[in-house]
């Protein structure tokens, strides 16, 4: 059975619709993160999960019960926020320990639920703690306990490390998923992070305007995205638009202003001289002396790699080249430029697939 599932959920504030008919479905145990930018209803849909705000329409069932009339505190969730929310007159303890009070846990089995919890997210002996004296990454993992302790069939998170440093969002971002892997609670995490959902989650759902355009392994929707929006929101995509040329065994060959491109098809079908469009990353553009010659208009060094913006014909591609351990020359790792504003280059396209160039 299913632990979570969403069949046409809708809200909306006076005339401006919110979230427009969304259904998902959460295995047990597994690791769910809802992306997108900004105002996309993400956290509007979130909240109406955990029984903190009543859909329009649609329902929420958890491991297969209704639950869509049911205020939060009936609701087998717990919700991580953003803001913590620690009570700073209690301990470490004390604070795990209060949703298990109110539910009326006994003191020795509420102890020991909470040493449990403690040890399951890397904080064994802090029971006496003040919350604080912690760090920002311990006291998350207070709050992930707390939320835990009481055995929820779905945990939500709301944006719960948007507020680290880029290096403690790295770190709880693996403690995080250890945290999911080793308690086997199910996860739904939002966020507009796209790397943060990329390196955690099992499956990610795509929100725009409401609605969920997409939904698949991290793995599936970067190198296989189905819209241009997909494409360019999850890491970084040069879009090109052009005439399908010719085609072959789940390819075509577009003509672009930047040269002619192969593409995967996809579940997209274009014919022969037809107008389609094709979504490059990065990373698949290779200076490998191919038919594609351009000129480079702007350079980004970004540490382990620099970037180039190549201007070729009518469009533009984005080409990156990491860093070398070392150069031809002997000198030291980015002593010199790996691209030059105005120099010439050749380039291929290693990869690239065909994709909807609507607002899906």
């Amino acid at each position: 059975m299913s632990a979570l599932t969403v069949d046409g959920l809708s809200k909306s504030f006076g005339d401006e619709t919110a979230v427009s008919d969304v259904s998902l479905t959460l295995e047990g145990g597994e690791f769910f993160s809802l992306i997108g930018p900004s105002g996309c209803g993400k956290t509007t849909t979130l909240r109406m999960l955990g029984g903190l705000s009543s859909p329009d329409s649609g329902t929420v069932r958890l491991d297969g019960r209704d639950v869509t009339a049911l205020p939060a505190r009936q609701r087998a969730t717990n919700m991580v926020f953003q803001d913590l929310v620690l009570f700073p007159h209690m301990t470490v303890a004390e604070n795990i320990g209060y949703g298990l009070a109110r539910s009326g846990v006994t003191g020795p089995e509420r102890a020991q639920q909470v040493t449990e919890v403690l040890s399951l997210v890397g904080l064994k002996g802090f029971e006496s703690r003040d919350p604080n004296s912690l760090s920002g990454g311990q006291q998350q993992r207070v709050a992930l306990a707390r939320a835990l302790v009481n055995d929820p069939a779905v945990l939500l998170l709301d944006e719960p490390l948007a507020s680290l440093d880029r290096a403690l969002r790295e770190e709880m971002q693996s403690e995080f998923r250890r945290i999911q892997r080793n308690s086997g609670t199910t996860f739904l995490y939002v966020t507009h992070d796209q790397e943060s959902a990329m390196s955690m989650s099992d499956r990610i759902g795509v929100m725009r305007d409401g609605e969920v355009v997409d939904r698949g392994a991290p793995r599936r929707l970067y190198n296989q995205p189905r819209t241009r929006f997909v494409a360019e929101f999850l890491g970084d995509a040069t879009v090109l638009t052009g005439t399908v040329r010719e085609r072959g065994a789940g390819t075509v060959v577009v003509e672009t202003g930047a040269g002619d491109v192969t593409a995967e098809q996809l579940d997209r079908d274009p014919t022969v001289g037809e107008q389609a469009t094709v979504a490059v990353r990065p990373e698949t553009v290779r200076l490998d002396g191919g038919s594609i010659t351009g000129e480079v208009i702007d350079t980004a060094y970004k540490g382990f790699y620099a970037e180039a913006t190549v201007a070729c014909g009518g469009a533009e591609l984005v080409v990156r080249r990491e860093r070398q351990a070392t150069l031809p020359d002997g000198g030291e790792p980015g002593t010199g430029p790996l691209f030059s504003v105005g120099e010439t280059v050749t380039l291929s396209v290693e990869r690239a697939v065909v994709v909807a160039n609507g607002d899906g």
